[in-house]
């Protein structure tokens, strides 16, 4: 099985539209830093995925062990994407869950593999887990999570949805 971390952007985004069990159904357990957990479920204003968060235990929330290693990061990061990579790299994980581009750029270039939200969604696509992400990208919008147009459009050509 795949050790996976996660950050907070595609945990809500999941808990939007009711799809946080994908995450189960993709790679079984998942690691939530505990910095997420704190944006999540402690500091969010409408704290979705909160509950679920909590209670589900194949998210595992874990503390980072080198809390040193933050001084390394570029301070244009929230808090939890910082402990998402500190925390695959002190994992050994094999992928890390991330929207924020800039974050996503920066966990490439140590060498994480990426995947977003809508990576998700077409991963549990090509497997089985669901079988269309047209209207699970249009309740994406619906709830203000933002997809450009030119990604909506691509998302739609990979999963042969257009």
């Amino acid at each position: 099985m795949h050790k996976v971390v996660v950050n907070s952007t595609p945990l809500i985004s999941l808990s939007a539209i009711n799809k946080l069990e994908v995450l189960r159904e993709l790679y079984g357990r998942v690691y939530v830093p505990y910095g997420v957990f704190e944006e999540v479920c402690l500091e969010g204003e409408t704290r979705v995925g909160a509950d679920f968060l909590r209670y589900n235990n194949f998210l595992i929330v874990e503390k980072v062990k080198n809390e040193e290693a933050r001084k390394f990061f570029q301070t244009s990061f929230h808090k939890g994407e910082v402990e998402v990579m500190i925390l695959a790299d002190e994992l050994k994980c094999d992928l890390c869950i991330i929207d924020d581009l800039l974050a996503r750029k920066y966990a490439k270039h140590l060498g994480f593999n990426i995947r977003g939200t809508l990576g998700i969604l077409v991963k549990a696509k090509e497997v089985g887990v669901i079988s269309t992400v047209k209207p699970l990208m249009d309740q994406l919008v619906k709830n203000n999570i933002c997809i450009n147009n030119s990604l909506y459009n691509k998302i739609l050509e990979l999963t042969d949805e257009k």
